[in-house]
């Protein structure tokens, strides 16, 4: 079966605190995109677990899809195994959340194929262990995010066209939340202060603009778009990029106007996955 994996921008991310076990809680919006990786994954009876293509580049055992699959079996004791594809889009290492999709992909798939039965609320479980962005995408909502982001709250958000930007950098995330840059905002807010995200901050750009100039670059270009909404934003921990159009036809101007050594594509906000669309999971 071919899966559909989204991509995801923050709308603002501010981060509150930092916790005992090393990980940082925050406050942020998930946009879901409808720019998605394709996942291919076929069922094997043989309990091996394998990726046949794609993520070239990472190590198997570094890679979220066969991390997430592995722990699934480990968990549950299944007997199934898969084989494992991927074509991706999404730039890794964008702060569009493609690695955390694949996993939470993966951990949907596989729980209808193997027949494991699992609640929303216990893949959650499971995904948190792999990524903190891997609860939005089980969940499968664009959503106020709280806790490390697994604390979620479903909402819905205007249907704009987004011009996405990658440097073409890979940003560790690890190394944005434990730079000297980095800022806080430990003032917790409400759901409703954030009505049209009216403070886009993302306390994670000054840490990200000291590793990669560039992005600062390419925020000052978008910001310079014609009839763009509100300012240009970074997503996540780096390093894309992003600004809002309400109409399609202006983003693909602005694309046009992208300087080549970037790439740029345009991604429409939806809030409901298109995993939602298939029963997978139990809900």
């Amino acid at each position: 079966m071919t899966y559909l994996s989204p991509a995801k921008i923050n709308l603002f991310l501010h981060v509150t605190s930092k916790r005992s076990d090393g990980y940082h809680n925050l406050q942020t919006i998930f946009q879901l995109v409808d720019y998605c990786d394709e996942i291919n994954i076929n069922y094997r009876s043989d309990e091996i677990i394998r990726r046949i293509s794609g993520n070239e580049n990472i190590p198997q055992d570094q890679d979220l899809t066969i991390r997430s699959a592995t722990l699934l079996k480990k968990i549950t004791g299944s007997k199934g195994g898969a084989d494992i594809s991927i074509v991706k889009k999404i730039p890794i290492g964008s702060g569009l959340g493609g690695g955390s999709s694949n996993a939470a992909t993966v951990l949907i798939a596989l729980n209808e194929l193997w027949n494991l039965n699992l609640s929303k609320e216990e893949l959650v479980d499971i995904g948190q262990h792999i990524g903190a962005d891997v609860p939005v995408f089980i969940i499968g909502r664009s959503s106020w995010g709280e806790g490390i982001g697994e604390i979620l709250t479903p909402i819905s958000l205007p249907k704009y066209f987004y011009l996405i930007v990658s440097i073409g950098k890979h940003i560790s995330t690890k190394e944005i939340f434990t730079h000297k840059a980095l800022t806080m905002s430990p003032v917790q807010r409400k759901m409703s202060d954030f009505s049209l995200v009216s403070n886009p901050h993302n306390d994670c750009l000054e840490a990200a603009i000291d590793i990669e100039g560039e992005i600062e670059d390419a925020l000052i270009h978008l910001n310079s778009t014609e009839k763009h909404i509100d300012k240009a934003r970074m997503s996540g921990s780096g390093s894309c990029v992003y600004v809002a159009f309400e109409r399609e036809e202006d983003a693909i101007i602005a694309k046009k106007e992208l300087p080549i050594k970037w790439l740029g594509f345009i991604a429409k906000a939806i809030n409901k996955s298109p995993l939602c669309n298939w029963d997978v999971a139990k809900w």
